[in-house]
């Protein structure tokens, strides 16, 4: 207990310190900001925002640290849910603010050193005058007039943009930890496990004609399909990636039938299996010889030309 409260009391004191420090450099700021030493009418106005909002959030955590540390109640506060707002916007903002980095840094490191070394990697930008050629013809210029009308006159279709999660703020380990366990659901959903599942497992047996897991999704869509079409009595088009995979289905099923050669009965002569066989064979060999006695087909015949 009394190491807690010496480990407390340094504490206090040294946020006592800080926040002396911290005071005077605002009011220095305060100060230089009232005299208009900081022109920021060409700044990047996306800072300018970013710097509202964090301060706005200051303002506020700074007003429910001292309702709590006076002992007054915070429950049902406007404040906590100014603060989750502006979380959520600061949240939303580092996307911008991650692509902004490179502009950012090029103008505060401009405005450290006062210029730009000629060797600096950051001076270097696109030249658009050395993406076209200044030797076209005439006739050039032409159809690329006549292609720009042709462009113009179509209407305009705004290109096809997929939301994707924003994964920038993901550290090394959790993005290896997605991948593993993203190997893993792919290991678990395999037809070998699932057959393994199947045949250790205590619960009655699954009949059904499919095993593998593309099969099954496949068998699944198609039983999806049938049922809304029945439902709303109309015919759905099949596209074209549907019908490749009903051909590689119907692939996968005759190579099924190609590699079973079904059971060894007519091997069986105990069990009248070998005189079935022989039977089929007699009568193979029987429409065979039908078929050599018959001589000549029926037909017409050719008349010579004289």
């Amino acid at each position: 207990m009394d190491g807690d409260l010496e480990k407390a009391t340094a504490l206090l004191q040294d946020i006592q310190a800080k926040c002396q420090d911290s005071t005077n450099h605002v009011n220095d700021l305060c100060k230089r900001a009232v005299a208009w030493e900081f022109n920021t009418s060409k700044g990047i106005s996306f800072l300018e925002v970013k710097y509202q909002m964090l301060l706005s959030y200051l303002v506020n955590l700074t007003y429910l640290m001292l309702r709590k540390a006076g002992g007054q109640s915070i429950h049902g506060d406007e404040t906590v849910l100014r603060l989750v707002e502006i979380r959520t916007v600061l949240e939303k903002m580092r996307p911008i603010d991650q692509k902004l980095k490179y502009q950012v840094d090029k103008v505060v490191r401009l405005a450290a050193t006062g210029g730009a070394a000629s060797d600096d990697p950051m001076r270097f930008k696109a030249n658009p005058d050395s993406l076209e050629s200044k030797l076209a013809s005439d006739s050039e210029e032409g159809s690329d007039s006549e292609d720009d009308d042709d462009q113009s006159s179509k209407l305009y279709k705004p290109p096809k943009l997929a939301a994707v999660h924003y994964d920038g703020d993901e550290t090394v380990l959790e993005k290896k930890q997605k991948q593993v366990e993203s190997q893993r659901k792919r290991a678990l959903s395999s037809a070998i496990l699932q057959d393994l599942k199947e045949q250790y497992h205590d619960g009655p047996t699954e009949i059904r004609e499919a095993k593998d897991m593309h099969r099954l999704k496949a068998t699944k869509m198609m039983m999806e399909k049938e049922r809304y079409e029945e439902d709303n009595f109309m015919r759905l088009p099949m596209s074209k990636k549907e019908r490749q995979n009903q051909k590689q289905l119907a692939g996968m099923s005759s190579l099924n039938s190609v590699t079973y050669f079904g059971s060894f009965n007519p091997l069986d002569l105990e069990e009248g299996g070998g005189e079935g066989f022989s039977n089929k064979r007699r009568k193979m060999d029987k429409s065979k010889g039908k078929s050599k006695k018959g001589g000549k087909k029926k037909g017409f015949k050719k008349k010579r030309r004289h």
